[in-house]
């Protein structure tokens, strides 16, 4: 009546799409555990469609590279052998998709550089997550044969890549004709130091190297720091101020004051050329005011009559 064998299978082991197919190649993943020294890198910039293999490999090196480091194309010229021809073309197909992002700033000497902001998950593909992204986590935890769960890495927090719209740029403020350093210290100083007088006006380091330039104007016409911090924050509103850098950047434009006069020295007056007269003692011909004797007869001694 059947004997019992307890060495089959209780029921059929199903396959798994790509694996359990000995007469088929592919891939196959001989992972370990990063513990230090490694980079979370999105499928959507490592398997993405529209990028050149050059641009998703430009940008996972960019993205495992420490803040600060110099990315421009003749660095990048230098380190891979690409060119900078490819490698500029790269840069542009990142920016295009959102990758990398470039801002144009002020620093306090006056100069305008351009830094690169790198964006490790930019908006598109934040919109496009697939939703069975936690579903194909669950197999790589039971392949590894754990019993406990291996928790994912947590993506990191896109503050610095914003989705929403980007923050309207201050106004321009007025420059100085002259772009000393001590005169744009002079200015930061005049910028710092209105925090004492009122708390609101707490300027962050990039809001204080714009309006920097427009302060040394003021102090360039020999306006006191003392007068211009008068004008910044005389009569500022008693509500709370959303975004003080620009109401200062305002003041600063439109209370500008017209340049000092420009006072000429004194001139010296023409030489006065009097009418010809002649002499009434030798008839000579000489210049005065009004007739009479020359030098030479007004000196000469006088005959006895």
């Amino acid at each position: 009546m059947g004997t019992q064998n307890p060495s089959a299978p209780s029921r059929v082991r199903s396959r798994i799409a790509g694996q359990d197919h000995p007469n088929r190649g592919g891939l196959i993943h001989d992972n370990s555990r990063h513990t230090a020294r490694f980079t979370v890198i999105g499928n959507h910039l490592a398997q993405h469609a529209d990028l050149s293999l050059l641009a998703i490999g430009l940008g996972t090196h960019i993205q495992s590279l420490p803040p600060g480091v110099r990315i421009d194309i003749k660095t990048l010229a230098v380190r891979f052998p690409e060119g900078v021809t490819r490698i500029a073309a790269a840069l542009r197909e990142l920016e295009q998709h959102g990758y990398l992002r470039r801002v144009r700033e002020r620093v306090p000497g006056g100069r305008i550089i351009t830094r690169t902001i790198s964006c490790n998950q930019p908006p598109a593909a934040r919109r496009h997550r697939p939703d069975h992204e936690s579903a194909d986590r669950e197999p790589a935890n039971h392949e590894r044969g754990s019993d406990h769960p291996v928790r994912p890495t947590p993506a990191p927090a896109p503050s610095d890549c914003p989705p929403g719209p980007r923050r309207k740029a201050l106004s321009a403020v007025p420059s100085p004709s002259c772009s000393a350093p001590a005169l744009l210290q002079a200015a930061t100083d005049v910028l710092a130091d209105l925090r004492r007088h009122d708390t609101r006006l707490l300027l962050s380091a990039a809001d204080t190297a714009h309006l920097a330039p427009g302060v040394a104007a003021w102090l360039e016409r020999d306006v006191a720091p003392a007068a211009v911090r008068g004008a910044l924050i005389d009569g500022l509103p008693t509500e709370p101020l959303h975004r003080p850098a620009a109401l200062l950047a305002h003041r600063l434009t439109a209370y500008l004051p017209p340049p000092p006069p420009f006072v000429r020295p004194a001139a010296t007056p023409p030489p006065v050329r009097h009418p010809f007269q002649t002499c009434d003692g030798c008839e000579r011909v000489f210049r005065a005011p009004a007739p009479g004797p020359c030098r030479d007869c007004r000196t000469a001694p006088q005959e006895d009559a």
